[in-house]
This record gives C-alpha cells, structure tokens and sequence, in this order.
C-alpha cells in the first residue's frame, strides 16, 4: 500500500533536479532516501526514476506518480484546512513562482505582507527568468505576458501597457519619435526572453477621445542597437542616453516619474504585457492558494502594474 511518506518522496523528487537535493528537502541522507525510493519502485512494479552520478530524471510513470502524488497531497493539506475552526489561521507550505525583475521589486513586499498576516503558513518565493510554463510545482504562478495553452486558470491582476521610453539626454541629440516608422530610425535596446521576436514590434494609435487603441495595428521591424537578457540592465541603459527601449509600466513608471526617463509616442499603444496570476484549478486548490488569490487581487487591482 503506498503511503503518504511514499507520496511525499514522489512530490520532492518532482521538484528538485537531484537524489541529494530532495534529501536535503526532506532532512533524510541521500542513502536512505534510495533505499526508500528502491522500495517504493519494488511495491509498484515500476522504475520511477533514472539515475546519474549528477543528476536524477523521473521516468514517464514516475512523473505521472509524482504528480498524482503533488494533487492528492493539496487535497489532503484542503481537507485538513477545511475542518479548521477559524478559516483565517492558514497553515502549511505556499509556494509561489515569479519572474526576476517583477518578483524583486513587487512580489516580495506583498507576499511579505501576506505571511505577516498568515503566521501559521510557511511561505516559499523562486524567482525564475521564465516561471510559466516551467514551473508546473508551483501553487501560484506570477507570469507577465500572454498564456497560451495552459490547463491552469489565468487571472489578470494589472494590464500593464508596454512604455517606449528614453533619456532626456539621448531625445536632445536624436530627436523625440512621433510616428512608428521614426522608430525604425533609432538605435533601440531589446530585451531577449521567453523566446519571443523582440524585434518586431506591434503599435496601433490611440483614439484622442476614449483613449484607446483604435486604429489599424502596424509593426516595426527595428535592428537593436544593444540587446541583453536583463530588463534592468536595458533600462538602465536608456537612462545612460544609449537609445529607445520598450519596457513594461511595472518597470518604467518610475523612472519616468523621476525624470530619468521620458516615455514617448504616449498616443500609441504598444502590445499589453498583462500580470497575470496562474493557479490549479479549483479542484487542486488549497485553502492557502484561494486566500492568495483574493490578496493579489485586492492589492494590485487597487494600485495598478506598480503595486
């Protein structure tokens, strides 16, 4: 019979990239967690995992174990919540996903105040360059962009407009773009992530009386002058007067309002990099993860992309 120490092995080996991190995960030697997991193999009649001097990799019955195991172990940590006299006291391990630059600067301030006010819960923040779709053990996924093709439910916190901005210094010497074809014209700075087209860019005008995109959508095809995988480094370099860049609201705002930067082309509208919060679905959802969701929700969707 399996038992929920063998449901836990599961999870944790689903998790972490080795034998001795998921030992270290559950406070056990790398020898006796083997063994465990040799034993486990024998009472199902299955080879879960493969392993290397470096590295174990789950096989596809062992992810399939492992993660039937990750579900049944939120439903349990639900019913245990469940029957809980006072829905406020939260208990057990939340973890949550974010990306580098957001998860710095936003995140963990909120998730700060969320476990002040959930003393009971053990909170766990990674950080990841691509968060969704790679991190699938996650209970909250934090991901700016679209979602395409995901089995998890997306809940739009901010909108978060896309700002193409500059120095004051740079705008002197090479003059402030009006049209999408000035654009082209620039040098410009581009950030490389989640393999999308950074070249390319998508800008429709704004209509002068409701504010919003209304005209046909053009693109730009732009040849970057500098390029980096780091948005804080790119911004930091139109701040040095090296060119254009397009970054986030969450990002820009503030430069912005510190005189650092100037955004420019403000009656355009560039492509939306929404924030949006990726959770399991309602039948995979703590009590924890719920409370959470209402959190963000009530936080940024009252303060906007720069909560």
């Amino acid at each position: 019979m399996v038992q929920i120490e063998d449901l836990q092995l599961a999870a944790t080996l689903l998790r972490e990239e080795s034998l001795s991190a998921a030992a270290r995960a559950l406070d056990v030697t790398p020898s006796a967690l083997s063994i465990r997991l040799r034993k486990l193999e024998a009472r199902l009649g299955l080879s879960l995992a493969t392993r290397t001097a470096r590295r174990l990799s789950l096989t596809a019955e062992g992810e399939r174990f492992a993660r039937d195991a990750t579900a049944l172990l939120g439903q349990l940590d639900s019913l245990c919540e469940s029957l809980q006299a006072d829905a406020r006291q939260l208990t057990g391990l939340l973890r949550i996903s974010a990306p580098f630059g957001y998860g710095r600067r936003h995140v963990s301030p909120l998730v700060a105040e969320f476990a002040r006010a959930h003393p009971g819960l053990r909170v766990q923040l990674d950080l990841y360059e691509t968060p969704w779709p790679d991190r699938h053990d996650a209970d909250a996924i934090i991901h700016i962009g679209a979602v395409r093709d995901s089995s998890w439910i997306a809940r739009t916190l901010a909108s978060n407009e896309r700002w193409l901005c500059a120095s004051p210094m740079y705008l002197h010497a090479h003059g402030v773009p009006r049209t999408p074809r000035d654009v082209a014209k620039h040098s410009c700075i581009c950030i490389r992530e989640n393999n999308e087209d950074v070249t390319l860019w998508r800008v429709r005008r704004r209509s002068r009386s409701s504010g919003r995109a209304s005209g046909p959508p053009e693109t730009v095809r732009i040849t970057p002058a500098y390029s980096t995988n780091d948005g804080a480094v790119a911004r930091q370099w139109a701040e040095e007067g090296l060119g254009l860049v397009l970054r986030s609201e969450w990002d820009a705002a503030e430069a912005v309002a510190q005189g650092k930067l100037v955004r420019v082309m403000a009656d355009w509208q560039f492509d939306n990099a929404p924030i949006t919060l990726l959770v399991p679905t309602r039948n995979g959802r703590t009590g924890r993860v719920q409370a959470l969701i209402e959190f963000l929700e009530r936080r940024v969707g009252q303060h906007g992309a720069a909560a």
